[in-house]
């Protein structure tokens, strides 16, 4: 395939459709086993994206503009430019897992819109979020999601929400930190004092979304005692920061804080 080829084959289609370049070579051992598995997977997309084999021998011209260094290399190509790309032969497990992370999705199109405005509207964008969720429950990042907005005011179905994604390695960490905030909204105050009372004020502001209040409450609790049930205050600030993000504005107010109540 020479450079003209390649341009009519993949560069002018990827406009429209996700093209995947299967770098390939007839002597090479792992490309034979990777070479069924893509084209198998190609039929079963439907059209969704194509693929185009390429003969690295037959090719040295592409092989070197797209720095070829190792077959089997494949490269997805969108608009014209490579997304994404590895070397190497995945079985197909892994391999469906790159396609799914780096191929468009309408749904991850939708939920970065709701993102916006449940920033700019809070609560009065959630139904929109709960819709997504229910026309698409497999969906794991739009259910992570609205089980996190779920923690304060129904800390039940912030759990049922989770139920699926508690198996899955890349959800650990923030199926953890949503736990543990369910764990505070359920955590039953039998006495009281300073400490329960700052406990008491961090569920109240869960319940109404007053994210600031929340993170106020909880620190001053940390600063309190960070062991108090079981280290709670202390979990779940570090929950609450994991919920907000690392570049949220009341994260880069508040870490500090956090950090200083502790010691």
């Amino acid at each position: 395939m020479d450079l003209q080829t390649f341009e009519r084959e993949v560069i002018t289609p990827s406009h429209q459709v996700p093209v995947v370049v299967d770098f390939w070579a007839p002597w090479c051992g792992p490309c034979q086993f990777l070479g069924p598995v893509i084209e198998q997977l190609a039929q079963e997309a439907a059209g969704r994206w194509v693929l185009v084999k390429v003969n690295t021998d037959q090719a040295p011209e592409l092989s070197q503009k797209y720095r070829i260094r190792g077959i089997p290399a494949l490269k997805m190509f969108l608009h014209g430019e490579v997304v994404a790309e590895f070397t190497g032969a995945l079985p197909r497990p892994q391999l469906q897992t790159w396609l799914e992370e780096h191929l468009p999705n309408p749904l991850k199109k939708e939920l970065a819109a709701i993102e916006v405005r449940l920033q700019a509207e809070g609560l009065l964008a959630l139904p929109a979020l709960e819709d997504l969720v229910a026309q698409a429950p497999d969906f794991e990042e739009a259910r992570l999601r609205l089980a996190q907005w779920k923690v304060g005011s129904a800390p039940e179905e912030a759990l049922e929400l989770l139920a699926p994604l508690r198996q899955k390695a890349k959800y650990y960490e923030a199926v953890q930190g949503i736990t543990c905030l369910v764990e505070l909204q359920q955590h039953s105050i039998t006495e009281s004092g300073p400490i329960t009372e700052k406990i008491a004020q961090a569920q109240a502001a869960l319940r109404e979304y007053a994210n600031e209040a929340a993170l106020v409450a909880l620190i001053e609790a940390v600063r309190l005692d960070k062991h108090y049930a079981e280290d709670l205050p202390r979990r779940a600030t570090i929950a609450f920061f994991h919920f907000l993000g690392a570049s949220h504005p009341l994260t880069r107010q508040y870490r500090r804080k956090f950090d200083m109540a502790l010691y």
